[in-house]
């Protein structure tokens, strides 16, 4: 599979996976959120060692910026908070940066 289709399934994988620990210690969740949340991040695991890469820490690299790109959608359309201008640019650099990582990594 592809890396585009990989690094958004992650990135919500380890986002949701994340927020229900943050929701069980932060928010007063019941502690069951934490079965899913472990299964979540389990799979986001699994779904980065899928990705095409031949260093692990390159894949990893280039994912960061998709998740940065996720987690402010996840702000946006799960916790009701609009980003601001400077998490957008933020996100734009950091999305620069994993296509520059992509662009070496399809070179080769």
């Amino acid at each position: 599979m592809h890396a585009l289709a990989l690094y958004p399934l992650a990135a919500l994988a380890e986002i949701g996976g994340c927020f229900a620990l943050w929701s069980v210690l932060r928010s007063g969740a019941s502690p069951w959120w934490l079965l899913p949340g472990a299964a979540a991040l389990a799979a986001f695991a699994w779904l980065l060692t899928l990705v095409d890469s031949e260093a692990a820490g390159r894949t990893y690299a280039a994912y960061g910026g998709v998740y940065v790109v996720a987690s402010l959608l996840w702000l946006w359309a799960v916790e009701g908070r609009m980003p601001s201008g400077t998490d957008l640019a933020g996100a734009a650099l950091c999305l620069a940066g994993a296509g520059v990582i992509l662009g070496g990594a399809l070179r080769g």
